[in-house]
């Protein structure tokens, strides 16, 4: 499932595309993604301007002049193409196109249906059941390690497991939270209410630092963030622990042995915590 970056890369996709342009023709193919398609999608969206193209958590928000939003979440396998003058054919697969009045068309592909589109105005969107118990954004002014240590509070549940929770902040997934936890020396398996105090301005500086890294890798790995297919897609980052099994972290001598080979166990470590992969360092976490 796609996190922050990816999204906010998406984000900056669409902006050139779609900001200040009108909304020509609109077509569903199906009645539902993961939950049903608003009816009346293409009468709100048909014949109206697009003021901004914005992000909450995980979801892209599509603004219009009239204060409607169009809400999309990408699920587990969504994506979204751009195409000028229906350049790309119809895949079985595309359920929802979005052609605007230069021609170009935005097309929701997604053969899992995990995804969703929804429909609010901007009054409704903080109240609506999609975000009401959504955190704060990460790379908000409103998130620092008193804020982050706040919410950590008296939890004892593992530290990788409150991260995760979209409830305390908004967007993280377990690629991202893994990265944050190796750079501010925090083991998954903590305690999370332990983390206060300095623990907790390491942990919330790293989930930023960790955050704008990706989403500046993604800008410069893929061309006005479009890639050849017309795909707005996600990107390949230099992760530091994420996916690197029993090899060397940086900066630490945790894969080394006497023979200078590889040794089982030795590295980095992945288990298994609430259904997902954790990587991580123990030499480097505590």
């Amino acid at each position: 499932m796609p996190e922050l970056p990816e999204v906010e890369t998406i984000r900056r996709g669409l902006l050139p595309v779609m900001k200040g342009k009108r909304i020509a023709r609109v077509e569903a193919r199906r009645p539902d993604l993961r939950v049903p398609i608003p009816r009346d999608l293409k009468r709100r969206l048909e014949g109206r301007v697009v003021s901004e193209i914005g992000r909450r958590a995980k979801y892209l928000l599509i603004e219009l002049e009239t204060d409607d939003v169009c809400v999309v979440h990408l699920g587990m396998s969504g994506r979204l193409f751009i195409d000028n003058d229906h350049a790309r054919p119809i895949d079985t697969h595309d359920h929802i196109s979005i052609t605007l009045d230069d021609g170009m068309r935005v097309t929701l592909n997604d053969p899992r249906r995990f995804g969703l589109v929804a429909l609010m105005t901007k009054a409704e969107l903080p109240r609506h059941k999609l975000f009401t118990a959504v955190g704060p954004e990460p790379l908000g002014n409103e998130f620092n390690g008193p804020v982050l240590a706040a919410k950590l509070k008296g939890k004892k549940t593992s530290l990788k497991a409150a991260l995760s929770d979209q409830r305390l902040v908004a967007g993280l997934g377990n690629i991202y939270v893994c990265e944050a936890m190796f750079h501010a020396g925090l083991s998954p398996k903590r305690r999370s209410g332990t983390v206060k105090g300095d623990k907790a301005e390491a942990l919330a500086a790293s989930i930023k630092r960790v955050l704008i890294d990706a989403i500046a890798n993604g800008g410069s790995s893929l061309r006005d963030y479009i890639q050849p297919s017309g795909e707005l897609g996600y990107f390949q980052h230099r992760w530091a622990v994420y996916d690197k099994e029993g090899k060397p972290c940086p900066g630490c001598d945790c894969a080394a042995s006497k023979s200078k080979v590889n040794v089982k166990g030795r590295g980095v470590r992945r288990f298994v915590q609430g259904g997902r992969s954790t990587f991580y360092c123990p030499r480097r976490q505590r």
